[in-house]
């Protein structure tokens, strides 16, 4: 018997990647994604409404309200708010309904501030994430905890695949809501429009990142959905680390920008330096093999593609 799949925030970033995957794996026909549009799910009767109309076997929940950090320090509560609702909600439905299957990707952003690298699994509950972030993080985190407790009393089946600092096409390049990936290649691509010879980044340059693409992160979820039977986290990431300033030197050279780069080292950096352990994750077989410069270089293709042709129009 086939089962249906059902993804809701399925034309967010992660979802515009994950729903071919799971149509190219499970049929096209039985995966159902919804959106916002569709269905307030920060409102119980209209996930009940969803849960009713679909009937679904499998939840793979992605939708959730996010932002860069600036975003996340302005709308702390809102952030902590929404998440929390679109969390709860899902679940406790999910159980009253019996579904075989729950996936619900948490944030790299809710280990502690001060985790030693590289981050492992076990760490996400030694200390507080960082400050700016912590509505969202925290938030996302208690799905971690929801997986265990509704296993535990209810016996449904969840899995929290804990996706690093993800980047690709679709992702958010509005400018007081996009992480850094996508902030650097808009600013780059609008300097060369401009006709400017420099630009001015943020801090030293100098912290160390963790990037994975999102089509990666998007491969590996059939096995969560077939495979996976557990509570436990499982990062999802490259466990390769960068600077920034090399990051920001690699997107110079694809978007083109020839000028000179400066640093504020007035602006904070934030945390020096975050790379996720992946040994948990190779473990079960999983892999996220695209390099950075080659998923960089999709990115910034369908970036100034849908600038070109759509600019503030589709989620710039």
């Amino acid at each position: 018997m086939e089962e249906t799949i059902l993804v809701t925030g399925a034309t967010g970033f992660l979802g515009r990647h994950l729903v071919p995957v799971l149509e190219e794996e499970f049929g096209k026909e039985n995966v159902k994604g919804v959106c916002s549009r569709d269905f307030d799910l920060t409102e119980r009767e209209q996930v009940e409404a969803m849960f009713e109309r679909f009937r679904p076997d499998v939840v793979v929940h992605l939708a959730a309200y996010s932002g860069g950090i600036a975003a996340n320090k302005k709308f702390q509560a809102d952030f902590f708010h929404v998440n929390n609702l679109l969390m709860t909600h899902t679940f406790r439905e999910a159980a009253r309904r019996k579904v075989k299957k729950l996936v619900f990707p948490i944030a790299g952003c809710g280990y502690p501030s001060d985790a030693p690298t590289p981050i492992e699994e076990d760490m996400l509950w030694k200390g507080f994430p960082q400050g700016e972030s912590a509505g969202y993080s925290m938030a996302k985190k208690m799905g971690a905890v929801a997986s265990l407790v509704y296993r535990n009393q209810y016996g449904l089946d969840s899995s929290v695949p804990l996706p690093g600092n993800m980047y690709g096409e679709y992702d958010n390049f509005k400018k007081e809501e996009s992480h850094v990936i996508p902030a650097l290649v808009r600013r780059f691509h609008e300097t060369i429009l401009e006709g400017r010879d420099s630009i001015t980044i943020w801090g030293t340059g100098n912290p160390v990142r963790d990037f994975v693409y999102a089509g990666d992160v998007a491969r590996t979820f059939p096995f969560f959905i077939r495979e996976h039977h557990s509570s436990d986290p499982v990062n999802i990431s490259s466990g390769r680390g960068i600077t920034i300033k090399e990051l920001a030197a690699k997107i110079a050279e694809l978007t083109g920008f020839q000028g000179e780069i400066h640093w504020d080292t007035t602006k904070p950096d934030g945390q020096m330096v975050k790379i996720f352990s992946v040994e948990r994750m190779r473990s079960l077989g999983l892999e996220c093999p695209t390099p950075l410069e080659e998923g960089l270089a999709r990115t910034i293709a369908w970036f100034k593609a849908n600038y070109e042709t759509r600019g503030d129009g589709i989620r710039l």
